[in-house]
């Protein structure tokens, strides 16, 4: 239904990295949602009715809640789409993140009221009625909730959307819950034995987790999570496929919201090369990167030696002790200075956040290394982190 509505409603729909067609999918999703949580919402609520059932009950506001979540989905797509203004310069991507919070907030308080409500049912259990019409409200119930986290995860990882993969998150969720409340009528009807209090417990717990797990995939984003590799490598790919860089390093990527990323980094190029051609190369793969993965990026040149054979040859052995201390360590701007006592040998390393060693331990063992060379060579070092 979704991709139907896709081919009527939104423009170059296939052109998921553009903002305006990702806000139209996200108004389209949140728009069904209301839609058929609000049609669950009757069924299930006649469903519990007539039969006294608290978990059908609870699931029927459940549902309720989630038309409220889509609603809060919608605002949040059409909120983040608003163009970049003297306030925001970045946009207002980050709303959408901020929208998928409050889904999983939403989540986490109908997970907590169920499992209230489901206490009280054990503590005074109520005889369940039983009808054909209740088994086929909550049939049709799972079959629609199933669709819904099926197309929002599917437009989730297409849009790389927090919002759409939290609502997939709870779509599923309460697929699980129809299904165990479903259970637990149909148990009591064939027994005699009560469950619904029971199977409501564990439906809200199963909530709270998934609440849980949404906040968290929502969260990380607005703190500042690392870029994704596959992002990174298509920008590495690009910028070295260009003659005149001979490498990157300290790439940075900001987000400030699907779709709209900026990036950072220090391009290697030959020092021995025509300023004026490279800084129109630069420009060049500037202008690229915004065309092809829609990014702005900011790129600062680096000259280095690459036709100096005493320069090349120390760098091969420093690299290589850096490899023999630990292969997690990488290194960049090599340069030495020459004076009539020593030589300082002058470079940046990459550690990982998780090393076993602090920067000054990490310095102080490269020093040795480097010294057992030769004792006339000194190490200046700045110890980096990756970003991604």
């Amino acid at each position: 239904m979704i991709t139907l509505l896709a081919r009527i409603f939104i423009k170059d729909r296939n052109d998921t990295t553009s903002p305006e067609v990702r806000q139209a999918y996200g108004v389209l999703c949140g728009a069904v949602g209301i839609v058929l949580n609000i049609l669950l919402f009757i069924g299930k609520f006649f469903a519990g009715a007539i039969s006294h059932s608290i978990s059908i009950t609870a699931d029927a506001f459940n549902n309720l809640s989630d038309a409220g979540s889509s609603v809060i989905s919608l605002i949040g797509f059409k909120m983040s789409g608003q163009k970049p203004d003297i306030d925001h310069p970045f946009g207002h991507g980050r709303i959408e993140y901020l929208s998928g919070l409050f889904v999983s907030i939403a989540i986490l308080f109908m997970g907590f009221e169920l499992v209230k409500s489901s206490v009280n049912k054990i503590i005074h259990p109520e005889p369940i009625e039983f009808s054909l019409l209740i088994v086929v409200i909550l049939l049709v119930s799972i079959a629609v909730k199933f669709y819904m986290g099926f197309y929002n995860s599917r437009y989730g990882k297409k849009l790389d959307s927090a919002t759409l993969k939290a609502t997939a998150t709870d779509s599923l969720s309460d697929t699980l819950a129809t299904t165990v409340v479903l259970i637990a009528t149909l148990f009591a009807h064939l027994t005699n034995i009560n469950i619904d209090g029971y199977c409501g417990v564990a439906v809200g717990l199963f909530i709270l987790y998934a609440g849980y797990n949404a906040a968290k995939e929502t969260i990380s984003p607005l703190l500042g999570q690392k870029a994704d590799p596959e992002f990174v490598q298509s920008i590495e790919d690009l910028v070295l496929q260009h003659a005149e860089v001979l490498g990157i390093h300290d790439l940075i990527v900001h987000d400030y919201g699907p779709g709209r990323r900026m990036v950072s980094l220090h391009a290697e190029v030959p020092a021995s090369g025509n300023i004026l051609d490279l800084h129109d190369a630069i420009d060049n793969i500037e202008h690229e990167l915004r065309s092809k993965l829609k990014c702005d990026a900011v790129i600062h040149m680096d000259p280095i030696m690459n036709d100096d054979p005493e320069t090349i040859a120390l760098k091969d052995k420093v690299s290589g002790l850096l490899h023999h201390i630990d292969a997690a360590i990488t290194m960049h701007d090599f340069r030495i200075v020459k004076g009539p006592t020593h030589t300082n040998l002058i470079f940046d390393v990459v550690v990982p956040y998780d090393f076993h060693l602090n920067d000054n331990e990490i310095k102080l063992t490269i020093a040795k290394a480097v010294a057992d060379i030769d004792t006339k060579y000194f190490t200046v070092i700045e110890v980096d982190k990756a970003y991604y």
